[in-house]
């Protein structure tokens, strides 16, 4: 047992955490490639190396995926400083490269030499489809504003199938439930991100992240565009790309007659709080969001002028009202603050009357000692506990959204 207990730590050695190992890069200059500031890692790796997110037989291991900046042409190699096959015998390393080139599509480089080549003709990549909207974001670090655009795209534009095939290998690494989608299907759409850079006296593209947007058939004739995936790659979070992207998308739709309202399938919490300020945002100048209309509660009026001219839907006209009328209570006053707890409380109250209906059913169905059984699972100083709780959580997230307005 003790030989096996020592062999079995020195296979252990072998093991490598695979985010940490992964090392991604957005390449614009050849001096990038050893410019440790320029490499950044997943925060998931278990879609393609399992739950533990482990690789197994290999010390010093990097897995470099790096991207040239603008067409995202790749560079693949496995590089390590010791491999277990060359050590041990009957153990077998795990087979990465398979791994890796699951997601990838054909066409990569091996070569460092041949990858910079190709850098010098990224000058010639120009950004898919149509241009919707061109912004700037101040620079502090280099001192001045850098300017911004977004496009939208779809496999008719020629090359964007192959560069799609490219971007979407990033959504393994950074969504947790990613899944890649079917880019045959006419119904999806494209929305890109792209920063405006000089090099050598020319302007080029780099790409910064993008959006897929299903749009759905709602009977009779309307369409409800379900956004899918929205990815701001991580040199650039944190500027406020996302919340440009999703504004951008929703200004497109709001001029389409035939869209009913712009849904998300199984938001991130992130995304979430992307949506409420875009939301807000927009809803804040609505007439039916003024401060004498907040007070008086949330109303149709609201749902009806929120979809009709913002294509936002009543779920999410509920938050955004929450929010506004959050910002026209005073919470120092007792009565004004009452007043919006008890409202927000109603409605958060909802699952948990649900459940006093399912008591009042099974008072007339269960016998007296089943009856029993399930009311002792019932605490009612938890529930209300987990009410209040709830509700301090919904207004510190709303709180930011404010505080984040204000800054606009």
């Amino acid at each position: 047992m003790a030989g096996l207990s020592a062999m079995e730590k020195k296979l252990a050695e072998y093991k490598c955490n695979t985010n940490e190992a992964i090392h991604l890069k957005l390449v614009r200059f050849p001096e990038d490639l050893e410019d440790d500031s320029t490499t950044f890692h997943p925060e998931f790796s278990h879609q393609v190396f399992g739950d533990d997110e482990v690789a197994f037989g290999y010390k010093g291991l990097k897995i470099l995926l790096y991207y040239i900046a603008g067409n995202l042409s790749t560079l693949f190699r496995i590089d390590y400083t010791s491999k277990v096959n060359e050590n041990f015998d009957c153990v077998e390393a795990d087979d990465l490269e398979s791994k890796i080139r699951e997601i990838i599509p054909p066409g990569f480089n091996r070569s460092t030499d041949d990858f910079v080549c190709l850098l010098e003709k990224d000058v010639n990549f120009k950004p898919f489809g149509i241009l919707l909207h061109t912004y700037s974001v101040h620079n502090r670090e280099a001192g001045e504003d850098i300017t911004y655009q977004i496009y939208k795209a779809d496999m008719t534009c020629p090359g964007f199938r192959e560069y799609h095939e490219r971007l979407q290998t990033f959504l393994m690494w950074f969504i947790e439930t990613a899944s890649f989608i079917d880019v045959d299907d006419e119904r999806w759409n494209y929305f890109l991100v792209f920063e405006k850079y000089n090099k050598d006296g020319a302007t080029l593209f780099a790409t910064v992240g993008y959006m897929t947007v299903y749009n759905y058939y709602v009977y009779p004739d309307k369409t409800r565009p379900r956004v899918s995936q929205m990815l701001i790659l991580p040199p650039f979070q944190g500027e406020g790309h996302g919340a440009q992207l999703l504004e951008t998308v929703h200004r497109y739709y709001m001029s389409s007659p035939t869209v009913l309202d712009i849904t998300a399938e199984d938001p991130s919490e992130n995304y979430v709080k992307v949506r409420d300020f875009v939301l807000v945002k927009l809803c804040q100048d609505l007439p039916c969001f003024s401060p004498e209309k907040l007070k008086q509660g949330f109303s149709q009026e609201m749902v009806t002028e929120a979809q009709q001219k913002l294509k936002v839907n009543k779920q999410h006209t509920r938050r955004v009202y929450e929010i506004l009328r959050l910002r026209a209570t005073d919470m120092g006053n007792p009565e004004q603050s009452r007043s919006y707890r008890l409202d927000i409380k109603r409605r958060l109250m909802g699952p948990y009357k649900k459940k006093q209906r399912e008591i009042a059913k099974m008072r007339r169905c269960l016998r007296p000692e089943e009856l029993t059984n399930q009311l002792n699972q019932i605490d009612l100083n938890l529930q209300h506990k987990q009410l209040d709780e709830t509700f301090q959580q919904l207004v510190s997230d709303y709180r930011r959204v404010l505080e984040r307005l204000a800054q606009v």
